[in-house]
């Protein structure tokens, strides 16, 4: 019996549940797409980078020729935001996939995830003299989090004490003091919430103070190591100081041009560097706002900023922005240029070139999908294009700096298939997502017309494209190449029209009944045949894919179309009657064309209606297809169609009508 994986264990309750994969390298040492944050290990001098393209990578910053030395794979969506804790040992990421992880930092390996948080976890903020990370996002929850109490998690030892508090808005920002006594969140609420936190208080954080001032969502914020000064950047661009004391705001330095994103200070709290859309590093002397320095300008929107600490003060500043690449830049010239005599317009930045520049790679922005339903045309950030099958999940051919709009004219064909796939860019790489409402509903009538030499027993047979992408996906999912059938007897599955590369990340996403609470199940195609993942996708994969990968049930479902079959005007034919007809939607107009001549042509001859062959019948072994080929063609709309078309292309591209078809048969004059 499949206790494991039976029909009633799979799918139950009103659960929402899609599979989708990433097309990607298997190796991607370099960002495909903007770095929220980063972190720097003086110690080890390496560079720690969040991606939305899901990756953590480490770097080498000794080394400017190649510093790529790890990527940290197990987010599934964009990381938010990243912390080193317990001098550099221990790691905590935000994601949009609504998890928090824990790494091992030196290895670059996943040790715990924590699944707290109901929506995105936008930030994170770590007190370093007691070693507690807050967390916190678009659910509008913060949670408090005992590092060494994570760093200790294991498969059996799996409990973790948080404390947690509700604030009234999302929030994009945190801060917390050295010493984790006082907390200070941002929100759309547009005002600073501040906390006081007690370590031995089970009640977790106190509120105690409202901070207005800010028009708009407060995107970043410092606090001073004792906790009574606070720092503010928002999307109203100005950045403020507030006296927690004093409860107001001591301070406004209007300073950018537009949202400010990213702000860091120094440890004296005596100069801010910030930074945000207008893509300008700025810092800026708190007690005399006019001594201001423009540290550098980037090419696109700052997002994070990492000072890095020479022998006395901070010598250089990290700078991650919108784009993949990453840039060092000195702050060592900065005492020297300080002054407020000038007009943020004309001022030059007093570095032009960065220390250095830790390269990234290209992201795509802009695809279509073929006509074919397999084959997707992308176009990158460097303007070049490729085209990809979605099939086997690889890349066909990069086709450089073309036409983007010319290749998609170049490849049209004339063929109608149902969608059964969507497309996401959100990270950078096609990620394709298959549901349950569409994805088998795209059959072929030959799976040759996409590229692909099926084995002779699959020569005629019409494929269903979602069925055997799932089966290739499932490869090494042993349930989907073994099964059961009515004796019971084990038996193995039709071999596989195609495959997709091992490495290829499968993501299991469930959405829960109601709440909008989703649950992700990721893992690698390779992995699919490990004792903990047979466990895991034996309760995860949905009934819809488990009905075919382990139970085989996969009946097609036959699209009728409806259509009127007329002789063409003035074609030399008695009118027939005006029969409304039906057929299978994927059937080609060769086989009307052969019904054409079977069923009205020769019944018309033998009734002893002239036709242009009149008198002359072929004997029954002639091939009749090719005969009918030769003396009758079929129309739509006054033009000619491809015997290889079927009536859903035909209807789709030529008919264009709501209406039943009309098909119109003339002969041929040979």
């Amino acid at each position: 019996m499949m206790s494991s994986l039976s029909r009633s264990s799979i799918g139950q309750g009103k659960k929402k549940v899609q599979i989708s994969f990433i097309i990607r390298d298997e190796v991607e040492k370099y960002n495909r797409s903007g770095v929220n944050a980063i972190q720097h290990d003086p110690d080890l001098k390496r560079l720690y980078s969040a991606g939305r393209d899901s990756i953590i990578r480490i770097w080498d910053t000794h080394t400017k020729k190649d510093p790529y030395i790890k990527s940290m794979e197990h987010h599934i969506d964009w990381v938010n935001d990243i912390v080193l804790c317990c001098r550099g040992r221990i790691m905590l990421s935000a994601s949009s996939d609504s998890t928090i992880k824990v790494w091992n930092a030196h290895e670059g390996t996943c040790m715990a995830t924590l699944r707290p948080h109901r929506d995105y976890v936008k930030c994170l903020a770590y007190a370093r003299d007691v070693e507690v990370v807050a967390s916190a996002g678009l659910d509008k929850t913060i949670y408090l989090w005992n590092v060494e109490e994570l760093a200790a998690l294991t498969s059996t030892n799996n409990n973790v004490k948080e404390s947690k508090v509700h604030e009234r808005s999302s929030i994009y920002s945190l801060a917390i003091n050295p010493s984790g006594t006082i907390l200070a969140c941002g929100s759309t609420e547009k005002a600073v919430g501040v906390y006081s936190v007690g370590v031995m208080d089970t009640r977790g954080p106190q509120d105690i103070m409202r901070l207005k001032g800010h028009t708009d969502n407060v995107r970043a914020l410092v606090l001073n190591r004792d906790g009574t000064q606070c720092l503010s950047g928002s999307s109203d661009g100005t950045i403020r100081l507030w006296s927690l004391g004093q409860q107001r705001c001591v301070a406004t330095y209007r300073i950018h041009d537009d949202s400010v994103w990213a702000l860091q200070a120094n440890e004296s709290f005596s100069t801010v560097f910030s930074g945000g859309r207008d893509r300008r590093v700025w810092a800026t002397d708190l007690l005399n706002p006019d001594c201001r320095t423009l540290i550098c300008e980037e090419k696109s929107p700052i997002l994070k900023l990492e000072l890095v600490k020479g022998d006395t003060d901070y010598d250089s500043v990290w700078v991650a922005t919108t784009e993949s690449t990453i840039k060092n830049w000195s702050l060592k010239n900065i005492q020297n240029r300080m002054s407020g005599d000038y007009d943020n317009e004309n001022v030059k930045p007093v570095n032009t070139q960065p220390n250095c520049t830790i390269k990234g790679g290209s992201s795509i922005r802009q695809y279509h999908v073929l006509n074919d339903k397999c084959h997707i045309l992308t176009k990158d950030t460097e303007n070049n294009v490729a085209l990809w099958n979605v099939l086997n999940a690889r890349l066909v051919e990069n086709l450089g700096k073309v036409s983007f709009e010319e290749e998609i004219k170049k490849r049209f064909k004339m063929v109608y298939v149902p969608h059964w796939f969507t497309v996401d860019l959100k990270i950078g790489l096609l990620t394709i997502h298959l549901d349950e409402s569409d994805i088998f509903s795209a059959w072929v009538s030959s799976i040759r017309e996409l590229g692909i030499n099926p084995p002779l027993e699959w020569e005629d047979c019409k494929v269903n494209l979602g069925q055997q992408l799932l089966r290739a996906l499932f490869e090494h999912w042993p349930k989907s190449h073994m099964y059961e059938s009515i004796d019971g007897m084990r038996e193995v599955a039709d071999p596989l029209l195609f495959s997709v590369p091992e490495h290829i990340p499968i993501l299991i996403n469930t959405c829960d009944d109601g709440h909008g609470r989703a649950h992700f199940h990721p893992f690698l195609c390779r992995d699919a045949d490990k004792e903990t993942q047979q466990k895991c996708l034996n309760e995860e994969v949905p009934s819809w894919a488990a009905e075919v990968l382990a139970h085989k049930n996969m009946s097609q479902t036959v699209t009728k179309i409806a259509f009127f079959l007329l002789q063409y005007p003035n074609s030399g034919i008695k009118t027939a009657p005006k029969d409304r007809l039906s057929a299978s939607d994927m059937i080609q107009v060769r086989k009307v064309i052969e019904h054409v001549y079977e069923k009205v042509l020769r019944q018309g001859v033998e009734n002893g209606h002239q036709s242009n062959d009149s008198g002359d019948h072929e004997k029954e072994t002639y091939d009749v297809s090719k005969l009918a080929a030769e003396k009758v063609e079929l129309l739509c709309n006054d033009q000619v169609l491809d015997a290889n078309m079927d009536l859903r292309t035909v209807k789709h591209f030529i008919w264009k009508q709501s209406g039943d078809l009309t098909l119109h048969y003339r002969l041929l004059n040979k």
